[in-house]
């Protein structure tokens, strides 16, 4: 008796707190901030992961068989074009030119003389003295030293070249490595590069682009001067944004059969880091050869409807928002997103202007839940690309 008595009381009592959680009231609607979407200028961009390729790369090597005398820059310090770097023996090839002198005067005398025989046989010709074989003759040797003093200029001429390949100076501008060959040693043609010049500024900067991305890259600025409408951004490997713009220079006319992409290639100034100082080293910001964050950006900006980017959630279905519905229940919507930044959403589908949007206490925002919506607060500028 005194045991159903108890489950009765333990029953009596359940019933009694299930029917007063169930009449509790469910509190106060959450307060969310809200804004319009509406048409905002967006600065479109696109993200790449490029490689800085050096403008000219040149490999110095020995254009004749010497000594090499003398080294005569700072390794990695920057060369200007024209700047002596070696010199090599130089004796022996100023002597071979000092004997093509030598032949070349021979020549032109034993020419000069027989330019004489000539004229003189060809005016005894009208004497009975005259005879026609000795015109023939003269003319004969006449004609054979002039084929001699061509060769023996052009030995000269040859001899001149190989005496200024002792001196190998710097074709192009740029950062100069390593010397591979120290002096008191040996070059010749066979031998390799001496060393290789690196030019510094400007540089490019080549990426590889999808090639449905890339039409749809020249359909959007077809209008807007096609890639002279675009600036090129980068972050250097460190995250930093490198301050300098690039334009874009060369397009590759053939699609990778492998990847499907095409090449795209942009040129940007590389200033010092630092005021240079003659025969050191310059550091610049773009190395030869690293990889590189690349951002394509419209330069004008174009209209389109959107949002703050912190107001679009995703689920496993994609993306969505929630905008004030009738009695100001939160509805979730779903959308598709345009060409968007990290600052806004742009909207292709699924809003229009005028729609009011959930964009602060997203999180405490339910599907039909009654909200207290109040304008946003205003957030601070950010620029299209998020640097």
């Amino acid at each position: 008796m005194r045991l159903a008595s108890f489950h009765l009381v333990v029953a009596a009592s359940l019933l009694t707190a299930g029917a007063t959680f169930a009449q509790a009231p469910g509190g106060p609607p959450a307060a969310v901030g809200v804004v319009k979407a509406q048409p905002t200028a967006v600065t479109e961009t696109s993200d790449f992961v490029g490689r800085v390729q050096a403008v000219d790369r040149v490999s110095l090597t020995a254009r004749v068989t010497a000594f090499l005398d003398q080294r005569l820059f700072t390794e990695g310090a920057e060369v200007q074009q024209g700047d002596l770097l070696y010199r090599l023996e130089r004796a022996p090839y100023e002597t071979a030119v000092a004997q093509q002198e030598g032949t070349v005067a021979e020549v032109s005398a034993r020419l000069a003389n027989a330019n004489i025989q000539l004229v003189r046989a060809q005016q005894l010709l009208a004497t009975p003295a005259g005879q026609r074989s000795n015109v023939d003759d003269a003319l004969a040797n006449q004609r054979s030293l002039a084929g001699q003093l061509a060769v023996a200029q052009a030995q000269l001429q040859q001899a001149k070249i190989n005496l200024a390949y002792t001196e190998i100076k710097a074709p192009v501008a740029g950062k100069i490595s390593r010397g591979a060959v120290t002096p008191g040693n040996v070059v010749s043609p066979s031998s390799g590069p001496l060393a290789s010049i690196v030019s510094q500024n400007p540089m490019y900067v080549v990426f590889p682009v999808a090639s449905r991305t890339l039409t749809a890259l020249q359909k959007r600025y077809a209008d807007k001067g096609g890639t002279s409408g675009v600036a090129v951004h980068l972050k250097l490997p460190d995250g930093s944004a490198f301050k300098e713009t690039g334009t874009i220079d060369y397009i590759d006319p053939t699609v990778s059969p492998t990847t499907d992409t095409i090449v795209v290639r942009a040129r940007i100034p590389n200033p010092p880091l630092r005021p240079a100082e003659p025969g050191k080293p310059v550091d610049r910001p773009l190395i030869d050869g690293a990889f590189v964050a690349v951002t394509v950006e419209g330069i004008q900006p174009v209209m389109a409807l959107g949002i703050p980017r912190v107001a679009v959630l995703s689920d496993q279905q994609g993306d969505y928002v929630y905008v004030i519905g009738e009695g100001n229940k939160a509805e979730q919507r779903r959308i598709k997103l345009g060409q968007s930044t990290p600052a806004v959403a742009v909207i292709a589908e699924g809003l229009k202007e005028g729609d009011t949007v959930i964009s602060e206490g997203i999180q405490r925002v339910r599907p039909g839940a009654v909200v207290a919506p109040s304008p946003a607060t205003p957030s601070a500028p950010l620029s299209p690309a998020g640097r």
